[in-house]
């Protein structure tokens, strides 16, 4: 198969690990979109976010999608929002398979915790994980269009990619 492996979902999801393990398995490069900003622009995302806006971000993350989306035989993680917009998602879609790697609020609080590096989830405590229980609620829909889902809460890596290589292996065949 040489169709792209997508994988979206929540930050904290394990996009980026996941991706990473795949890649090693399946022997294919890796690309985390997130990474390919903050390398194409010399920039972190938080200073993009806090210098630009998230509309910046998002016209950069587009750019990126639509490169990517040309290429062939990858493992590419997308950022949390990336399938926000239904461009990209119509891109990716056509480019591969769009795994949803999904987990608790709960789970994804714990991930999350170091301050400083999620912008969207500014806040601690009972704040943040009510954002993130919030962002969740508002992204139910756009997650629902992935082909297929993984929830990470509670398996080990090495199950998710197993069970991600399993779902790949029949992916039109």
């Amino acid at each position: 198969m040489k169709d792209n492996v997508i994988l979206t979902g929540f930050m904290g999801t394990g996009k980026t690990s996941i991706g990473k393990m795949l890649s090693a398995k399946l022997g294919r490069p890796f690309i985390d979109i997130d990474k390919k900003i903050e390398e194409d622009t010399q920039m972190s995302i938080p200073k993009i976010f806090e210098q630009y806006g998230e509309e910046h971000f998002r016209k950069l993350e587009r750019e990126a999608v639509k490169e990517l989306s040309d290429k062939r035989g990858m493992i590419i993680a997308t950022g949390g929002g990336t399938v926000k917009d239904i461009e990209n998602v119509r891109l990716l879609k056509k480019s591969g398979v769009l795994i949803c790697l999904t987990a608790t609020p709960e789970e994804i609080y714990r991930r999350t915790a170091r301050r400083g590096e999620r912008p969207l989830l500014d806040g601690g405590g009972n704040e943040r994980l009510n954002t993130i229980k919030k962002l969740l609620a508002e992204r139910k829909d756009i997650y629902s269009r992935a082909d297929y889902y993984v929830d990470t809460t509670s398996w080990s890596p090495i199950q998710i990619v197993d069970d991600i290589c399993r779902y790949v292996k029949h992916f039109r065949n």
